[in-house]
């Protein structure tokens, strides 16, 4: 049996996400899935690095399946990249030792989220930015950022449903830019909970709209409770844009 590393690009705009629901083909794994069963007649599983939200895009999600077909890696890429619909697109296909698995082996993986800062919407970004109209203050939002760094319990930056498993989550490095009305957020960490990238930024806009003070962000953290954060951020906003392996 050989094991198939994936490096995939999408617009999730129209989808359900990552994760395959039930019989729901309409998520990227689904797509995926259906086109590789196919080629390889077999009943093919992929992995998924991240389980990325409804609506959010990846710039380079990493995916792995096995498969006992003997094929090419130009093959593999070929092939999903003729029949996959045009938003979403195989950038690389190899193949990799067995003992690779595309989650549990990722060292870091970093987020990156954009906003469109001017007072009316951009036509050609709104499907793949949040657009605030109000004037953000970068300099108050970097100083937020600082207290998310480190390690913590994010309990009240997530909506995980299930508290079983640890809520500790490090973050090594946050980035804010802006060029030209465009802010771009870049959240490096050894692993993010359900939505905690999009309650963060939220809370940072908030920050920068002044309606939050910087300051109470280490307050929020330890408080462990959702609603003592700022906004959720919008989904069409965020990307998965890289994911290092040891």
């Amino acid at each position: 049996m050989k094991n198939y590393k994936l490096t995939i690009q999408y617009d999730g705009g129209r989808y359900k996400g990552w994760q395959r629901l039930g019989k729901d083909e309409n998520t990227i794994q689904g797509k995926i899935e259906k086109v590789l069963q196919v080629l390889t007649g077999e009943n093919i599983e992929i992995i998924g690095c991240s389980r990325t939200d409804a609506g959010v895009h990846a710039l380079a999600q990493i995916a792995n399946f096995k498969t006992n077909r003997k094929l090419s890696e130009k093959e593999i890429k070929d092939y999903l990249n003729h029949y996959l619909p045009e938003d979403i697109s195989i950038l690389k296909a190899e193949q990799v030792p067995d003992s690779f698995h595309s989650r549990y082996h990722a060292k870091d993986k970093t987020y990156l989220y954009k906003i469109w800062n001017r007072e009316y919407s951009h036509p050609f970004l709104r499907k793949y930015s949040m657009h605030i109209a109000g004037k953000l203050d970068i300099d108050a939002m970097r100083r937020a950022s600082s207290y998310f760094l480190g390690a913590h319990d994010f309990t009240a930056f997530s909506n995980a449903k299930s508290k079983k498993k640890s809520m500790v989550r490090e973050l090594y490095a946050i980035s804010i830019e802006e060029e030209n009305g465009l802010i771009r957020i870049r959240i490096r960490g050894n692993g993010f909970l359900y939505n905690m990238v999009r309650w963060i930024v939220g809370t940072l806009i908030d920050v920068g709209l002044g309606i939050l003070d910087a300051d109470q962000i280490p307050a929020m953290i330890e408080s462990k409770e959702r609603d003592k954060t700022g906004r959720l951020a919008d989904a069409q906003g965020l990307y998965l844009e890289s994911i290092t392996y040891p």
